[in-house]
């Protein structure tokens, strides 16, 4: 099952006041992930930060799954956070510099969260910073072929953005004659001499953010 999905959602344009509304985030949260906040190790993640923390995470699966069953409908509170797991010493800190980029996760803090969808099983890796949360999923929990970036732009016009996270995947690539395009059902693709490429990618924007992951085979 060879796919990658990622999003990023920029903190500075949520409004918290809307996000604590029960009416709002009972569409994105089920009952016992509502709950699950209020365990205290998640004394350090306020509410709203938590709400947007899961969308992240059931954006991100989607389009993991979209790749593979492109007739499955996005419907937030069918995808379940069925496990979380918060470093003992996470603290949200402001993002200091211009980009972030690595391969796997190992050595950087993050939370995961497996992530149940009918019968499939999902694993993810979210980093959340004062400025933003960016999510990336994988079907193993081994993300040692995964490779993400997390980058502030200039413009948050869409246009740009859509610009700028592509060249920002395709400059962290060892062979800069890729391209990205789109298939026929609208899902980013790696191409080189216009053919499609079996190495799944996924783009995330969000105001003056922009994100990427792509899968090698292992």
């Amino acid at each position: 099952m060879l796919s990658t999905g990622n999003d990023i959602v920029s903190l500075n344009t949520i409004n918290v006041t809307r996000t604590k509304q029960p009416n709002f985030y009972s569409k994105i949260l089920t009952p016992t992930e509502t709950a699950l906040h209020q365990e205290p190790y998640f004394a350090t993640i306020p509410f709203e930060v938590f709400v947007w923390l899961l969308w992240s995470i059931k954006e991100s699966a989607f389009k993991f799954l979209q790749r593979i069953d492109p007739e499955i409908i996005f419907t937030p509170v069918k995808f379940e956070v069925t496990q979380l797991e918060i470093p003992a010493s996470f603290k949200i800190q402001a993002f200091n510099i211009e980009k972030l980029t690595g391969i796997s996760f190992d050595n950087i803090e993050t939370i995961k969260s497996n992530i149940s969808f009918g019968n499939y099983i999902l694993y993810s890796n979210s980093l959340i910073y004062q400025e933003f949360i960016s999510t990336v999923v994988n079907g193993a929990e081994d993300f040692s072929c995964t490779y993400w970036g997390v980058k502030q732009i200039e413009s948050s016009k869409v246009v740009i953005q859509s610009t700028e996270v592509r060249a920002f995947l395709i400059n962290n690539l060892t062979d800069n004659q890729f391209t990205i395009g789109k298939n026929i059902r609208g899902i980013p693709v790696l191409l080189k001499d216009n053919m499609e490429l079996s190495i799944p990618v996924s783009l995330s924007h969000h105001e003056y953010y922009i994100a990427y992951s792509f899968q090698l085979p292992v």
